[in-house]
């Protein structure tokens, strides 16, 4: 698995558990901590997907932290859509997991091919940016291979409080 932090140190890999157990896919917690979900399916190359799961997103994230926590997030997760809707030939699955101290939003893609974080091209107004940002901006991201495809996550909020 492929994992950075911030500024591209290594982070520990492996996905953590949130503390409240989740019941069901409408996100409801058990537990003492509150812990909500989000799970789309995303159509393969459906590019309205993006906006739609930015929407989903900001429903998710209406109390949760800073205003501009939630704009990050929000412009992170349009990234990875994007990516997997564009780069592959098949669906895609969202899923987000929000506590009080932490966000974790993955994308899942069936192909095998990793995502490569490239520097853009002058005169490339719309290529390449993606998973610079996704670096730049997340507390921590990364490649989580599976049987068939990868999920490509990223964390933010302090990780150190969950």
């Amino acid at each position: 698995m492929t994992s950075q932090a911030r500024g591209g140190g290594p982070v520990a890999a492996g996905a953590s558990a949130p503390r409240g157990a989740v019941d069901g896919v409408n996100g409801t917690a058990r537990g003492p901590q509150q812990v909500r979900r989000l799970s789309r399916r995303l159509g393969r190359a459906d590019l309205k997907a993006v906006p739609e799961a930015r929407r989903a997103l900001r429903e998710l994230l209406r109390h949760w932290r800073q205003p501009e926590e939630s704009d990050v997030a929000e412009l992170l997760t349009s990234e990875l859509v994007t990516n997997a809707l564009v780069h592959t030939d098949d669906d895609a699955i969202l899923t987000a997991v929000v506590s009080p101290h932490k966000l974790r939003v993955e994308v899942r893609d069936f192909t095998a091919r990793g995502p490569l974080p490239r520097i853009p091209e002058a005169g490339n107004d719309t290529g390449g940016r993606g998973l610079v940002l996704v670096e730049s901006l997340a507390d921590a991201w990364g490649v989580r291979p599976h049987g068939v495809g990868k999920s490509v996550w990223f964390e933010l909020g302090d990780a150190r409080a969950a």
